[in-house]
């Protein structure tokens, strides 16, 4: 008898498995699909996709630059150096919002980039950052200085890490939409724009190896405003453009020559403006497209010393709605 009520519950717990995973599952998407349906919008302006699932492929490109402008001794000097171009092939899968990706850095593959580089975004109609962290070895480029005339400057010289944040806050987040250009998981229906409020905040450490060991070390955060605009010029496409300039509030820099210190005072006015723009084409569930994230920071001044940072990166993408 108590082998087969044994065996009775073995089967019990078979059959009755299944059906509380459906339940679990179906509570689960119900969920999902209440916070992503649910949102503040004007549904004339933006809407959500009526499908769930997304699948997209895309192309990254990303690059910086440094230059340094400056007198030394009544002489004229300048500087730039470029770190070598980031490829990379990623593949990503969204449900209702949550999304798993993965990338292929092809280059790196053949051991020919060993820099390193991470980018994560979060994109929403009311809120949005931006995280770039950067570890480059690679920078080559050249050195002028008066009277001496002009050194190029091999890889290998100069190592930085460098980290970008931004943010952003949208005052007219029901009807422009910052994800509907870069992460597709909004439509702009028509066009619209909006005042934003922005903070960025960058930190760097550069290390030269010539002639004397120069180091440098900087941490700045700024706040500021500035507009973003998505145009819709016919059914299915969408221009964006928006910058987003932002002043020092707090600026510390100092450089090393040699192991003697040197504090680099605050010149007005020292910026970090971070600009984007995207275009995307819809034609059913397909869409595909480019996007692009420029930041540039200016520290010092020309008379002394000026250092100017760029790092910019190039999305490709296409995409497919289930």
């Amino acid at each position: 008898m108590k082998k087969k009520v044994a065996i009775f519950l073995v089967v019990l717990c078979g059959l009755a498995l299944p059906v509380s995973a459906q339940n679990f599952f179906q509570r689960v998407d119900s969920t999902l699909t209440a916070n992503y349906r649910k949102g503040n919008i004007d549904t004339n302006y933006i809407s959500r996709p009526t499908t769930k699932w997304t699948l997209k492929a895309r192309y990254n490109l990303s690059g910086a630059k440094i230059e340094a402008e400056g007198v030394e001794n009544d002489r004229h000097f300048r500087s730039e150096l470029t770190a070598d171009y980031k490829s990379t092939l990623s593949m990503a899968v969204s449900y209702l919002g949550v999304s798993v990706s993965a990338a292929l850095n092809p280059a790196k593959l053949m051991g020919k980039y060993n820099d390193y580089e991470l980018n994560i975004n979060a994109y929403g109609n009311r809120f949005g950052w931006d995280f770039i962290y950067q570890n480059a070895k690679n920078y080559t480029g050249w050195h002028d200085h008066e009277g001496v005339g002009r050194i190029e400057l091999p890889a290998d010289m100069l190592s930085v890490k460098t980290l970008n944040l931004n943010a952003y806050y949208a005052f007219n987040s029901r009807r422009f939409s910052y994800p509907a250009a870069f992460s597709q998981s909004y439509f702009q229906r028509r066009s619209a724009g909006s005042f934003l409020l922005a903070a960025s905040a960058m930190t760097q450490h550069a290390e030269l190896d010539w002639l004397l060991k120069t180091e440098l070390k900087m941490t700045n955060i700024g706040i500021g405003a500035g507009y973003g605009y998505n145009y819709v010029p016919a059914k299915g496409w969408l221009l964006h453009l928006s910058s987003l300039p932002t002043f020092m509030v707090s600026s510390h820099t100092s450089m090393t020559f040699g192991g003697y210190r040197i504090p680099l005072d605050y010149h007005f006015p020292e910026v970090i403006i971070t600009g984007r723009g995207a275009v995307v084409k819809q034609t059913n569930n397909l869409f595909y497209g480019l996007s692009m994230v420029y930041n540039f920071s200016n520290i010092g001044n020309e008379k002394e010393l000026a250092l100017h940072n760029q790092k910019w990166r190039i999305r490709l993408f296409v995409g497919l709605r289930l």
